[in-house]
């Protein structure tokens, strides 16, 4: 079946605990209809099975078959060909795209998670019409991604957008040589802008929610640890801004749900951009936690 014959656009989105399947007109880019199921964590062969039974039954239900794009926690080397830097460990060094052209009988395009939700924005969401987005993930994980022009940057090393694996910019004395990343480094962006980065950061075992509710409250301990997320936020940032200028950026995953970011943030970074004034938009996203899923549809040009 040629693309010409095709009307749908699938996007899947590979999660840690859920996995994600959304279709699109292709002509209009209206949602379809969207399908959601338990990740077979642990299991590669369960793994391909779930996305393969996800396609076919949005194909069924609607009655059309469609190009797929999926997001994966990881992304697929240039140089083996094989799945690298996957939080989702069953998949490294799997040939996951071949094997799942196999199984979908069509040839499939596969990208970073943070990747999709930076394309879904950039196409029809929060960063619409921008020449430049970068999309930033701050949940579990800090990941990033990078459209210009209405193309996603991949790279010669398929690791463009990959900023929380940086170290935090501008450090204290008091955040050196700062927490272990499981990428092997210390330090990282992603183990002072996670999720658990900022819940171990208040050290009170409260989730992230629980500790905005508390510093809206007036908790002196969580509105500290959430002015020092802030901070930190801007510094990493105004690196991003100083490399890329993107017109705009926006913020996805659970801690990109504090409101509060898009006016605190702005406010700091001032401080850590090269330029008298800064222009770039922080935001949020359009489509919330439906980006990536969307984003993995769009993988497939017009």
């Amino acid at each position: 079946m040629t693309d010409a014959m095709k009307t749908l656009r699938i996007g899947i989105d590979l999660g840690g605990t859920k996995t994600e399947a959304i279709a699109l007109d292709r002509a209009t880019g209206a949602e379809l209809a969207r399908r959601r199921v338990a990740t077979a964590q642990g299991s590669y062969d369960g793994t391909i099975t779930t996305i393969r039974d996800l396609v076919a039954g949005l194909e069924s239900d609607l009655g059309a078959a469609g190009t797929v794009g999926i997001g994966i926690p990881g992304t697929i080397s240039p140089a083996t060909g094989l799945v690298k830097n996957a939080n989702s460990t069953w998949l490294i060094g799997q040939p996951f795209d071949r094997d799942l052209e196999s199984a979908l009988g069509r040839p499939v395009r596969l990208a970073n998670d943070a990747d999709c939700f930076a394309l879904s924005e950039a196409t029809d969401g929060a960063g619409t019409g921008a020449d430049t987005v970068f999309g930033v993930i701050l949940g579990t994980g800090v990941g990033g991604g990078l459209v210009v022009h209405g193309r996603l940057v991949a790279g010669p090393n398929a690791v463009a957008g990959e900023w929380g694996h940086n170290p935090l910019p501008w450090p204290r004395d008091d955040e050196r040589p700062g927490p272990a990343c499981y990428c092997g480094k210390t330090g990282c962006v992603e183990t002072f802008l996670s999720g658990p980065g900022l819940e171990r950061d208040h050290g009170q075992n409260l989730r992230v929610p629980e500790i905005a509710v508390l510093a809206d409250a007036g908790d002196p301990g969580a509105a500290a640890a959430l002015a020092r997320y802030e901070d930190r936020l801007a510094r990493a940032l105004a690196v991003v801004i100083n490399i890329l200028d993107p017109h705009v950026i926006v913020l996805g995953g659970g801690v990109g749900n504090l409101t509060r970011l898009y006016s605190s943030v702005p406010a700091r970074w001032g401080a850590y951009v090269f330029s008298d004034s800064v222009a770039t938009r922080l935001v949020p996203p359009r489509h919330g936690d439906s980006s990536g899923v969307r984003g993995a549809a769009w993988l497939y040009p017009a």
